[in-house]
């Protein structure tokens, strides 16, 4: 079991500078740096950019359908991580309102799991192929209100990690907390992100572009 060394690589305008702040997560066995690269096709103006990396490559050891007990100290160490990330990035001056998340596979379920222990106003959150975590859903980790923030789960159908029934019953639950959530499912694609997805995550991200 490990605990997650802060490890955060950055790119795009500094954040002093930045009008709203990408937080990326990358999904198990990958790295910072392969998912910092979907900024490229997303094409975000005056945005800073932030991709946290997991010490050994993975946010938490098992599949995050198992008990939670069982990822933990893991879990609750990338999920402090992420909080401590988000403070740092509204300490910069960039309201939470700015904040985006963009996840795959691993790591879009930790964006849903974070966002969803923490509703609030978010810019937008992008989940590629992700659900909330634990064998059993805990509805006492789940406070808040979205506010309409706008978020987008995406899965394929079969998928070897992520089933359709744990990304329904994420959405339904997300949707309570009043969020405006998009799901779409995509028959035999494997487990990637494909071109239709990023053109529909550009559409959140780019939504309140002007602000």
């Amino acid at each position: 079991m490990y605990t997650h060394q802060k490890n955060i690589i950055t790119a795009g305008v500094p954040v002093n500078e930045a009008k709203r702040a990408v937080i990326f997560i990358h999904g198990r066995g990958a790295t910072a740096e392969d998912i910092l690269s979907l900024n490229n096709h997303f094409e975000i103006d005056h945005a800073a950019f932030f991709a946290p990396q997991a010490s050994n490559n993975s946010w938490y050891p098992y599949s995050f359908m198992a008990p939670v007990k069982e990822n933990q100290p893991a879990l609750d160490s990338a999920l402090g991580m992420i909080k401590e990330l988000v403070s740092e990035i509204e300490d910069a001056g960039i309201p939470q309102d700015q904040i985006y998340f963009v996840g795959f596979s691993q790591g879009a379920c930790l964006t849903l799991e974070y966002i969803t222990r923490n509703a609030g106003k978010y810019g937008g959150a992008v989940a590629f192929t992700g659900g909330l975590i634990g064998k059993e859903i805990n509805m006492q980790h789940y406070k808040g209100n979205f506010k309409q923030t706008p978020i987008l789960i995406t899965t394929g159908d079969p998928d070897p990690h992520v089933p359709v029934s744990r990304v329904e019953l994420s959405k339904g639950i997300i949707e309570k907390m009043n969020a405006r959530v998009t799901v779409k499912i995509y028959p035999g694609r494997p487990h990637t992100i494909t071109k239709q997805e990023i053109e529909l995550a550009r559409k959140i991200l780019l939504a309140t572009d002007g602000h």
